[in-house]
């Protein structure tokens, strides 16, 4: 097994738009043929675009781009900029009349950090369209980790910037890759040390705390950190997937989540990943759903290893 880049998976095209005084942006991943997708939602907080489309139940069976992107709700419309750039090239699902192109998305918050008055749009969807591409792929405080931050718990005075990471691996002819937005209530670690790496400052400002220690001892008090969390993600391959198959390989890379983030999964974060299938070769479900859990996790890892400062945030590197 061999690290690659992302962009050498087959068939899939990148790219990213941003604000960096505003602290805010959006990622597209692009799949021109249409790519089999599923998506797997965790946390108790999301926001998302055209998840239904994904359940196996439904009619369609490909989509044209999924989209990443701060801004909370209002970031969704990123993807009608996308909707925008794929009709124009008459990329969708043929209506007869035109091409629909069916565009999946998250979103996380990030409007505590920056100009709230500034989020991912129609405009900076299409933007992201227009740097699509297979070159190497920019990591850190770009795209949807623009505004990306962790250990949240005692408010932004404490928190850590993060960003967006990407790793992935080829196996053979199997090639599998994840690029994922750190913005998470708690903290992060890094599974090949054990280390905490980033989160929640402690009072000082120098070292790191423990936000699960910290939420165990005001386990009577109640809290609301609705507005600042969400880790959203995609885990994309040339498998050949079912819509079932791509469900349950975005649920397997929610492990990766796991590994790396304590806690995962709160009510507080609407942790999600979707997973673009291309269909160039054939593979076992249960080895593309571990190497999504690993490209996942060190997705994560990198996303935190490649932020740098932005608005007052401290960054790993500060550290």
């Amino acid at each position: 097994m061999q690290e690659i880049e992302f962009t050498h998976i087959e068939g899939l095209k990148v790219g990213h738009a941003q604000d960096l005084e505003a602290a805010t942006g959006c990622t597209v991943i692009i799949s021109e043929e249409g790519a089999v997708a599923g998506v797997d939602v965790r946390g108790g907080a999301p926001g998302t675009r055209e998840t239904d489309l994904l359940n196996p139940v439904n009619m369609v069976q490909k989509i044209h781009a999924v989209v990443l992107a701060g801004g909370s709700a209002f970031g969704l419309d990123a993807a009608c900029g996308v909707m925008q750039f794929l009709e124009e090239r008459n990329i969708g699902f043929d209506v007869k009349v035109t091409k629909v192109p069916l565009v999946s998305g998250a979103v996380l918050f990030d409007l505590e950090i920056g100009d709230c008055r500034v989020r991912p749009d129609r405009a900076m969807g299409y933007q992201a369209c227009l740097a699509a591409g297979r070159g190497s792929l920019a990591q850190g405080n770009i795209g949807a980790g623009t505004g990306a931050s962790v250990g949240k718990i005692f408010g932004m005075g404490r928190a850590m910037k993060s960003g967006l990471g990407s790793f992935a691996v080829q196996a053979g002819n199997l090639k599998i890759g994840a690029v994922v937005a750190v913005n998470a209530l708690g903290d992060v670690i890094d599974p090949a040390t054990g280390k905490r790496i980033a989160g929640l400052l402690n009072e000082e400002l120098k070292d790191l705390a423990d936000t699960e220690e910290c939420l165990i001892r005001s386990c009577s008090e109640k809290k609301d950190f609705f507005n600042r969390n969400t880790t959203i993600g995609i885990v994309a391959t040339n498998a050949a997937l079912t819509k079932t198959g791509a469900a349950k390989v975005a649920s397997m890379a929610q492990n990766g989540y796991a590994r790396t983030i304590r806690p995962a999964h709160t009510m507080f974060d609407g942790d999600t990943i979707f997973t673009m299938a291309t269909g160039r070769v054939e593979a076992d479900l249960t080895v593309v759903g571990l190497l999504a859990a690993r490209v996942i996790e060190r997705s994560v890892v990198a996303a935190v290893l490649n932020a740098g400062p932005l608005c007052g945030l401290k960054c790993h590197a500060d550290l």
